[in-house]
C-alpha cells in the first residue's frame, strides 16, 4: 500500500476506532477536473464502503461542500450523508452513492434515460424551490458568491479569454465584434435582473449519480443564488451526452409541470442562461486543456459549439453571439 493511503487509512482509523484493525482496501477515484481528491475505501470486514474526499483550499468553494450538503439534506435534497469531517487535516468522510453516473446510460433508449432525468429534475426543484427571498443574510453568507452582473461578466470573459481568444486565436476587440460585445453586455444584465434561487452551479450528468431509479447529487460546493434556468441549461445542453431538441423539449416541459410554471417564460429564460452556462463551458474546456494540463478536455468542444450555435437560433436576441465562434473549428 502506499505511504499516502496508509496514513489516510490512519486518519480514518482515528474517527472511527471501531475500525482499528479492519483490513481496507483504498481504491483512487479518478473523476472531474477540481483539485479535490477521492478514495474509496473498501473495507473487507462488516462494513459498507465510504469516500474520502481530501480537499485544498485553493479553490473558495471546496470548504463550502460540508456546510451546503447539510443544508441540502435538510430541505430533503438527495446528497451523501456526511460520517465525518476533519477541518484541520481537510478531510471529509462521505456516504459512497456507488459508481453509475447519469452519464453513463447516454447510449440507453430513451424511454430508459427519460425517467432517470425526470429523477434528477425533481432533485433540483427542491433546491430551486428555496427563493432568495426566504433566506437570511447568515445563510447567503454561508453560500458561494451568488450571480450577479459582475459574475455573468467573469463568465463572459473567460469564455472570450480562454475559448475565442486563446483556443480560436480570435481578437476580439475590434468594431466587427462591438454588435456581438453588445449582446453580452444586454445578456448579463437580462439575467442579473431577475430574482433567484438556490442554484447548483455545476448540474450536469456526471454529477448525478443513479441509485435504483433515484437520482443523487454530488460537486454542490459551489450551491449558490443564480437563476434555476442555468441549471437546468448546465442539465439539457451537457455537452457530455447526447440529447436531442425534443428530448430538451419534453425535459423542459415536465419541469415546468413539475413546478406549475409557465413553459414559455421558462424557455424564454433558459435560452438566455443555456448561451451563458455553454460560454463558462468553452471557456473551461479550452483552459483546462491548453493550460492546464487536461487535454481530454478538448474532445467535448465542437458538443459545447453546436449546443451554443442551437441556442443562439432559438434564443431570443442571442444570433450576434455567433460571430464570436462562426467558422471557427
Amino acid at each position: 500500500m502506499l505511504p499516502e493511503h496508509e496514513a489516510l487509512l490512519i486518519f480514518t482509523r482515528e474517527q472511527f476506532p471501531e475500525l482499528d484493525g479492519t483490513p481496507c482496501d483504498v481504491e483512487v477515484i479518478l473523476k472531474g477536473a477540481s483539485d479535490r481528491h477521492f478514495y474509496r475505501l473498501n473495507w473487507q470486514v462488516g462494513r459498507e464502503p465510504m469516500i474520502l474526499m481530501v480537499y485544498t483550499l485553493a479553490r473558495r468553494d471546496n470548504p463550502k461542500f460540508v456546510p451546503a450538503t447539510h443544508r441540502l439534506r435538510k430541505i430533503g435534497a438527495h446528497v451523501p450523508q456526511v460520517y465525518a469531517f476533519d477541518e484541520q487535516r481537510l478531510c471529509v468522510w462521505l456516504e459512497d452513492l456507488g459508481r453509475i453516473d447519469l452519464q453513463s446510460f447516454n447510449e440507453h433508449p430513451w424511454d430508459r434515460r427519460f425517467p432517470l432525468y425526470q429523477a434528477t429534475l425533481r432533485e433540483a426543484a427542491k433546491f430551486h424551490g428555496v427563493q432568495e427571498s426566504t433566506l437570511t443574510p447568515a445563510d447567503v453568507e454561508e453560500l458561494e458568491p451568488g450571480f450577479d452582473e459582475a459574475l455573468y461578466e467573469w463568465e463572459q470573459n473567460y469564455f472570450l479569454e480562454h475559448f475565442v481568444g486563446g483556443y480560436l486565436g480570435r481578437d476580439c476587440s475590434g468594431p466587427e465584434f462591438a454588435t456581438a460585445r453588445e449582446t453580452l453586455r444586454q445578456l448579463r444584465r437580462r439575467l442579473a435582473r431577475l430574482p433567484r434561487c438556490l442554484v447548483h452551479r455545476d448540474f450536469q450528468s456526471q454529477n448525478v449519480l443513479i441509485r435504483g431509479e433515484d437520482a443523487w447529487l454530488v460537486d454542490y460546493q459551489g450551491l449558490r443564488l443564480g437563476r434555476a434556468e442555468y441549471d437546468l441549461a448546465s442539465l439539457l445542453y451537457d455537452p457530455y451526452v447526447n440529447l436531442s431538441m425534443e428530448e430538451r423539449a419534453s425535459l423542459l416541459s415536465y419541469y415546468a409541470d413539475h413546478r406549475a410554471l409557465g413553459l414559455q417564460d421558462l424557455r424564454e429564460v433558459f435560452y438566455l442562461c443555456a448561451a451563458q452556462r455553454l460560454m463558462q463551458a468553452l471557456g473551461a474546456y479550452a483552459n483546462l486543456s491548453r493550460n492546464l494540463g487536461k487535454p481530454h478536455y478538448e474532445q467535448h468542444i465542437p458538443a459545447a459549439v453546436f449546443n451554443l450555435a442551437e441556442v443562439c437560433e432559438e434564443g431570443q436576441g442571442l444570433h450576434e453571439l455567433r460571430a464570436f465562434f462562426a467558422g471557427g473549428l
